[in-house]
């Protein structure tokens, strides 16, 4: 097949282009696109070139095929005010570096040390729920992972802090909202409220992960968690001539591991749990089939990593709360040269946007794509799919690293909670999805508790 030189695609506004549109409401204008002009659709964001990918095959070319020849999107390049040069932004020999020296801390034995510290936390949390009361579970969930990740992270107890650590970094993440902006490398630099208000939030976080860091140095210990790996984790792969100091990871590249891994191990899995249990909520036979299974599974004792693989119908359910309302919405990637894909040719610099947002509703994939149906998660019918019509943790060489442990969570936090209570929407509050670097709930989400 010739290549063209363009893919379809709406009549564009100049200088803005799509902009607008797309910010006012990205879920809705990306379903658009790929409904309307298919598989690869063009539109531009800015004076950028822009392209939706919306076939599996695509999606394995980008992200595995052709990885080395694209770099992160300019959103989370621009997020490198928040995350430094962590896991979620670094390119090229210094992430792979990165992650070769990150990769021990999810390691199996190391796994199976935090699946204790997961149960834990969410027994502590259900144990303070009673009959009746009615919580904003978003909410629930941004503290309940937070003492996840404050514990596997960094062996520490902050629930005192939760709060403070939680609105900081809701905060921070407002400013995300800016980063596809054309002009931010000038608005950063005004004396704006909203960057005064994120330079300040991103001190704060900055002095915990720092005073943690410092409390480590004085004990030296390893205390199991991903922080003392972090700090006495060696590069073996250099040369010899390079110094011990230069082996080990400095603690601003420390900081900026452990911001990426805040984010990536906090804010993504207590949206998803949040979901779960809304979905849950609407669907009473797939909760009763899930509390058969905790039940019969655990015989109401806690959860630990053994049990894991036997509570299957609860991870068919998180799969499918994973599916319908994806953390990651969407995967973008920056192409550093001209290339050719299904007959289209994108030119080098192009934003290529890959959305599982899109993929995950596509119905030729997944029938009755609306439907909440953890049924379709069985052996068979997940292996009779295309592998890249799913990627919620992405794919290839950046694949999430956390992606072992977010499942691992998931599964243990919704079994230990689902042991003792049910959720129950209030009636009228409204319910939808608010966009931003993760899928959030616009209006939180409140319900009401339960017993079994």
């Amino acid at each position: 097949m010739i290549a063209v030189t363009q893919a379809p695609g709406p009549k564009s506004m100049p200088i803005l282009g799509h902009l607008l549109t797309f910010r006012r409401d990205p879920l809705k204008f990306v379903t658009r696109m790929a409904s309307s002009y298919g598989d690869i659709a063009h539109f531009r964001l800015g004076t950028a070139h822009a392209y939706l990918f919306s076939n599996p095959e695509f999606v394995r070319d980008i992200l595995v095929t052709r990885q080395t020849k694209f770099i992160k999107s300019r959103l989370l390049q621009r997020a490198k005010v928040l995350l430094g040069e962590g896991l979620l932004t670094s390119e090229g020999d210094f992430h792979l570096r990165q992650r070769r020296m990150v990769q021990p801390g999810f390691y199996r034995d190391r796994l199976a040390v935090y699946a204790a510290m997961m149960s834990q936390c969410a027994e502590r949390t259900r144990d303070q729920w009673r009959a009746g009361q009615t919580l904003e579970v978003n909410d629930e969930m941004m503290r309940l992972t937070l003492a996840v990740v404050a514990k596997t992270l960094f062996n520490a107890d902050v629930s005192s802090e939760a709060s403070e650590i939680g609105a900081a970094l809701t905060s921070a993440l407002k400013m995300f909202d800016m980063l596809t902006l054309p002009f931010l490398k000038y608005i950063e630099k005004l004396p704006l409220p909203i960057i005064k208000r994120f330079e300040r939030d991103r001190a704060k976080l900055d002095a915990i992960v720092y005073r943690l860091i410092a409390e480590w140095h004085e004990s030296g210990v390893d205390r199991g968690d991903l922080l003392s790996m972090l700090l006495m984790t060696r590069d073996d792969e250099v040369s010899a001539e390079t110094s011990e100091a230069d082996r080990k990871m400095s603690d601003r590249q420390v900081r900026d591991e452990a911001m990426n891994l805040i984010l990536a191990g906090h804010e993504t899995t207590a949206n998803a749990l949040t979901w779960t249990f809304y979905l849950l909520s609407q669907n009473p036979e797939c909760e009763k089939r899930l509390h058969e299974e905790v039940d019969q599974v655990l015989n109401g004792r806690t959860p630990g990593f053994s049990d894991f693989p036997n509570l299957r119908y609860t991870e068919m359910v998180f799969a499918e709360a994973l599916r319908l309302y994806p953390p990651l919405w969407g995967v973008g990637r920056i192409n550093l040269e001209t290339f050719e894909i299904g007959g289209i040719e994108v030119p080098a610099g192009s934003i290529c946007l890959m959305s599982t947002w899109v993929m995950h509703r596509k119905a030729e994939y997944y029938p009755e794509p609306e439907r909440f149906d953890p049924e379709r998660w069985t052996p068979e019918l997940r292996q009779a799919r295309p592998k890249f019509s799913y990627f919620p943790f992405g794919a290839g060489a950046r694949v999430c690293i956390g992606e072992r442990f977010s499942w691992l969570e998931g599964v243990l936090v919704l079994a230990t909670l689902a042991q003792k209570w049910k959720l129950r929407l209030v009636p009228g509050h409204p319910v939808e999805p608010l966009p931003m670097i993760t899928l959030r709930t616009k209006h939180g989400m409140m319900m009401t508790v339960e017993a079994r």
